[in-house]
């Protein structure tokens, strides 16, 4: 079946400043800023019509300008990354906008695709993500990779750092563990309402952002499809993927 055409404006949120990475958007021993490979990646996804860095810092804005993309200035003041992408959705037209970590320059086009369909499948969900069966070797009691439990709707139930679900009897037919991807689709109005949500206890405990939707009654969609991509958050990381990127010409 032919896929309905959609539309979705993705906003990248990019800052100079890292405790653990200085500089990181324009670190460049490939031969290109890693922006410049994120936006790649970003036109590469057959839903995204638009693509906007968002950014605080004129180095990053010129060298994405200078390649020919857009890029917009941002307040300095933002807590994350989503309150900078709500800044600039307040002026686009596009009713979903999705968040690409300035980070993720290995981010898969087909994952994002799967992500802003399956937002624009429920017309009365706010917001979707992405959730991956678990790659061969990965532990899914380690808590810094994140769970989420699904309803048979799709929705997300419930995210944590525990292994959930907990698989009592240990029998056939058990729903196994499901790694979130911290891939985000928003409709564009509901981004206002998410950066006013006050902290939740349930976001508190597990230092989850994604938590203060759901206790805040409102709904996430899961879109499933396996996930190989990680964000780069080291010089060390970052590393690896020059090696990656390199030696694969």
């Amino acid at each position: 079946m032919t896929q309905p055409a959609v539309r979705a404006a993705a906003v990248i949120p990019a800052r100079y400043a890292s405790t653990r990475f200085p500089g990181k958007p324009l670190a460049d021993l490939t031969g290109k800023a890693m922006i410049l490979h994120v936006l790649e990646r970003a036109q590469a996804c057959a839903t995204v019509g638009r693509i906007i860095v968002a950014t605080d810092d004129e180095r990053i804005r010129r060298v994405v300008a200078d390649a020919g993309f857009e890029a917009r200035m941002t307040r300095e003041d933002h807590p994350n990354g989503t309150s900078r992408i709500a800044e600039v959705a307040e002026s686009l037209s596009e009713e979903l906008i999705v968040n690409i970590q300035g980070d993720e320059p290995q981010i898969e086009p087909d994952l994002v695709d799967r992500t802003v369909r399956a937002l624009a499948s429920h017309p009365t969900a706010p917001m979707a993500t992405l959730v991956s069966p678990f790659a061969p070797g990965e532990d899914p009691a380690n808590p810094n990779i994140v769970k989420c439990v699904r309803g048979v709707d799709g929705r997300a139930l419930y995210f944590s750092r525990s292994l959930i679900p907990f698989d009592r009897d240990r029998g056939p037919g058990a729903a196994p563990p499901m790694k979130h991807v911290g891939l985000y689709v928003y409709r564009r109005a509901f981004l206002r309402t998410f950066v006013a949500l006050p902290p939740t206890p349930l976001e508190r405990t597990e230092s989850l952002e994604q938590l203060r939707v759901l206790e805040h009654g409102h709904t996430i969609v899961c879109a499933e499809g396996e996930a190989h991509f990680t964000g780069i958050d080291t010089p060390e990381q970052y590393a690896a993927f020059v090696t990656r990127k390199l030696g694969s010409g």
